[in-house]
């Protein structure tokens, strides 16, 4: 007996034993602040940003309405996919120039193409934005040119613009939704605690605010059935975002960061101008012509006027309360007790220990 204790080190062949590892989350929060000064810089995003997220949504789900008009649709529908693809240019063209003017120095907006980072939602949305605008500008141009014959046939300037309209579609999926990641990204409390309920919630905004727009079109078209048909992908969409945003509330309020967008003039701009102009008005005046036998002009224009003012209102909203949220310090101590909502460890390790965090067979560590 040498007296030296038995252990892993002393014998080799005895199985190490891992000892549970305490997450962070676990820990209790007990309200102190460093003197209630604020923890975080609110973003510099201002109302240029907000408005160009609404305009990459109507754009990017314009050209998929369009696409699928296009792909699953026959000549009725021709008036869809031109206004839809010409919305989608329109879209890239105004966008653009909002993202520039937010920029510090503007005339260096070339440098957000220099180097491509695939952890940036920044880096790689400039280049969402440029492909989508670069493809849906040859599809438009192109559709212009082609325009379809008297006689159903698609010329060769037609079928390319049915060629480039598809990457056009796939692009405008990432214009709909990637600037959630934008924001999700950040430290800003009420935006990182819900990602995947706003992307949702910006998701189905973008396609109702994209139908709506449309269904104007063939409104002053004088197609009151494309408009009804329309309607229908509006109200479903907006049907969407209302279950979104009550995740993304339920979210909040289990993080305990959602106050600044319940009160106060933002959370009445929210409840009044996103959810109750926004969602309630186009859900109602849309079931009533759905179950009416002589569907109403008027109801259907103020249901499309209250979808696209709404969707607007809601992303201004949101906005204004995240940066309000930012300069809380209440809000940010207690998200930072949280674990990350849709964080997954990519490494062995990480994974490892992640495993025992949760109480998981760990496997063996390296």
């Amino acid at each position: 007996m040498t007296g030296r204790p038995v252990t892993a080190e002393t014998m080799p062949g005895l199985p190490v034993e891992q000892t549970a590892i305490p997450h962070p989350a676990v820990r209790e929060w007990n309200g102190e602040t460093y003197y209630d000064l604020a923890s975080l810089k609110p973003s510099p995003f201002d109302w240029k940003i907000a408005a160009y997220v609404y305009v990459a949504g109507l754009a990017g789900s314009s050209q998929i309405i369009a696409t699928l008009a296009d792909r699953l649709g026959d000549g009725r529908d021709e008036t869809i996919v031109r206004n839809g693809r010409a919305l989608a240019l329109a879209g890239a063209v105004i966008g653009a120039p909002l993202l520039i003017l937010d920029l510090k120095t503007p005339g260096r907006f070339y440098n957000m193409l220099r180097i491509y980072r695939t952890r940036s939602p920044m880096s790689f949305g400039s280049y969402i934005l440029t492909g989508f605008g670069v493809a849906s500008g040859l599809t438009a141009a192109a559709h212009l040119i082609g325009e379809r014959r008297a006689d159903g046939s698609r010329s060769p300037m037609r079928r390319a613009a049915d060629m480039t309209q598809v990457p056009a579609a796939f692009l405008g999926a990432g214009m709909s939704t990637y600037t959630a990641a934008l924001l999700s990204a950040t430290s800003t409390p009420l935006w990182a605690s819900a990602p995947r309920a706003m992307a949702v919630q910006f998701g189905t905004s973008a396609m109702a605010t994209a139908a709506a727009a449309l269904s104007l079109g063939e409104q002053i078209a004088g197609d009151p059935e494309n408009s009804r048909r329309l309607d229908g992908l509006a109200a479903v969409s907006a049907a969407g975002e209302l279950v979104a945003s009550a995740f993304a509330e339920k979210r909040h309020h289990e993080a305990g960061v959602g106050e600044t967008l319940r009160k106060g003039p933002i959370g009445t701009s929210y409840r009044a101008g996103a959810l109750a102009l926004g969602l309630g008005v186009p859900l109602a005046c849309h079931a009533i012509n759905a179950l009416s036998k002589r569907p109403s002009r008027g109801l259907s224009v103020v249901g499309s006027l209250a979808l696209l003012a709404g969707g607007m209102v809601m992303r201004q909203a949101i906005f204004q309360a995240g940066n309000k949220s930012a300069e809380r310090p209440d809000d940010y101590f207690r998200l930072t007790q949280r674990e990350p909502e849709g964080a997954k460890p990519r490494r062995r390790v990480d994974r490892a220990i992640e495993g025992r965090r949760n109480g998981r067979d760990p496997g063996r560590l390296p």
